[in-house]
């Protein structure tokens, strides 16, 4: 695993709950398209994932919460410092370095985080993590994806693939695309003291304005193409 500054850790580690997307990105994602038929013999196959699971019984599963996914959520990281890809971040929620802004279970988790050539997974996709609205619907209810935005890496190969995995988890939990949503969509009370946090600009680079729109719009036209192989 590369080594991560301190300066950088500890701005992956406000990620979702607190921040998750502040500053803009220069990358612009791809022009994606919508779906259209796909010949049998090009149904995709299930993408490559590694399984790097945090420990049962320690850290953000120290206390097991079951869930049946109904929704998928979407993130970015805000991490742009060179290293930073989803192997590092993996590592990080395994070691417990992600601490929770007083949320119920004390620290950040999330099940997916993707980069330009990786999948690894935190969390099983039946237990809730801590990624999207504190004690809400977004963390009981939704799968957590974190794309990375490492400036060594692609990031519009990052949002291919997470466009991939996203299809692959729809089709294995029968989600539709309506709930597919990103960060944003979440309204954050915060556990501690109630507080409204407002909605988040997460993921920043596939938003407009903070709200989703085209660029959101043609994320979704590449999950629903990458549906229609599986």
């Amino acid at each position: 695993m590369n080594k991560l500054p301190l300066l950088a850790v500890l701005g992956t580690f406000a990620l979702v709950l607190v921040s998750s997307c502040g500053f803009g990105s220069r990358r612009r994602p791809p022009a994606l398209g919508g779906s259209s038929p796909v010949p049998p013999a090009q149904i995709q196959s299930a993408p490559r994932i590694t399984a790097a699971l945090i420990a049962k019984g320690r850290f953000a599963r120290h206390r097991i919460r079951s869930m049946n996914p109904r929704y998928i959520t979407i993130h970015s990281t805000q991490n742009s410092d060179p290293g930073t890809d989803a192997r590092a971040h993996a590592n990080l929620l395994r070691r417990g370095a992600i601490k929770g802004e007083k949320n119920s279970l004390g620290y950040i988790s999330w099940h997916y985080t993707v980069d330009d050539h990786s999948i690894y997974q935190s969390l099983p996709d039946n237990e809730q993590g801590q990624h999207a609205d504190y004690e809400g619907k977004g963390n009981r209810q939704s799968i957590g994806i974190e794309m990375c935005e490492n400036r060594d890496g692609n990031l519009a190969a990052t949002i291919d693939r997470a466009a991939r995995l996203t299809a692959y988890l729809m089709k294995k939990h029968d989600i539709p695309l309506r709930r597919v949503v990103p960060h944003q969509h979440w309204p954050r009370t915060r556990y501690a003291d109630g507080r409204d946090l407002g909605r988040k600009n997460c993921p920043h680079f596939l938003l407009s304005n903070g709200k989703p729109g085209p660029k959101w719009r043609a994320f979704l036209g590449q999950v629903r193409r990458y549906r229609a192989r599986y």
